[in-house]
């Protein structure tokens, strides 16, 4: 009896050896690459738990700049993208690097700084390009995100309208996520132009005050792509596309509505996926 009970261990740990590793099914996982917005406003937080409920698969989220992010999927390191660069997401989709875009939802970018305003922003009616005028005439500080992000493109935008090429001790670029900037630019006494739904996130931890909004030019749009599963054999092509399947469904469009509202008094995303 004592021989068979040795024999019996024998064969299970030879099993356990022998036999291949477990570990999560890769087809219950994708990875969704998306801004630094998405995850400091707490939106995913919020948001991801009902796409693991109705899908079984769990996002994993790699938040970064929208520019890391686009090169991510070129690189096949993503299933699928949540960015706001519209012009930069469509040319990747027509490079062949993505499936297809579709807008998901939008807020807007907003102008803050210090409460003693020195570029006297407060008294400029929502006009981002004046705005950016008086930070370079009065050489206030401003903070750039300085990472290609979608805010860092929409920042370069309207120096590159007004044909300024911003430089100097008033200007940083700290290569930083929002979030960061935000608390920079606050302990800096400093400007910079932020997404509406990271700085309310943070309002209550700073001193920052919102100085130029509501100028069209700052429309912010957010977009999802599944990344073309010919970059790379291990994209979850299936995963992501349930992902982009989930994020535009009436149910979760209404989920993004609501986001926000019981504690901000609005919605910090405005969902407009059709």
């Amino acid at each position: 009896m004592k021989r068979l009970l040795v024999f019996l261990v024998l064969v299970s740990l030879l099993a356990a050896c022998t036999s291949p590793t477990t570990g999560p099914n890769v087809e219950s996982e994708i990875i969704l690459t998306t801004t630094t917005s998405t995850e400091n406003s707490g939106l995913l937080t919020s948001i991801l738990g009902d796409f693991t409920e109705k899908t079984g698969i769990e996002a994993k989220v790699v938040a970064v700049g929208t520019g890391k992010a686009l090169q991510m999927g070129m690189d096949g390191e993503a299933d699928v993208l949540l960015v706001h660069a519209k012009e930069s997401e469509e040319a990747f989709v027509a490079d062949g690097h993505g499936l297809e875009r579709f807008d998901v939802m939008y807020n807007d970018f907003i102008i803050i700084g210090p409460e003693s305003d020195p570029a006297n922003l407060k008294d400029i009616e929502a006009d981002a390009l004046r705005a950016f005028e008086a930070i370079t005439e009065s050489k206030s500080k401003f903070i750039s995100r300085g990472d290609d992000s979608g805010t860092h493109k929409q920042e370069l935008s309207m120096w590159n309208r007004l044909n300024i090429v911003p430089g100097g001790d008033f200007y940083i670029s700290a290569g930083r996520g929002m979030g960061e900037v935000i608390t920079m630019a606050d302990e800096l006494e400093a400007y910079t132009i932020t997404d509406r739904a990271t700085f309310l996130s943070m309002a209550d931890k700073v001193e920052s005050k919102i100085l130029l909004e509501e100028d069209p030019l700052l429309f912010n749009q957010y977009g999802v792509i599944a990344v073309n599963p010919e970059k790379n054999v291990r994209i979850n092509s299936e995963g992501a596309n349930s992902f982009v399947e989930w994020i535009l469904s009436d149910s979760t469009q209404e989920l993004i509505r609501e986001f926000g509202v019981d504690t901000f008094g609005q919605s910090l995303f405005i969902p407009n996926a059709r």
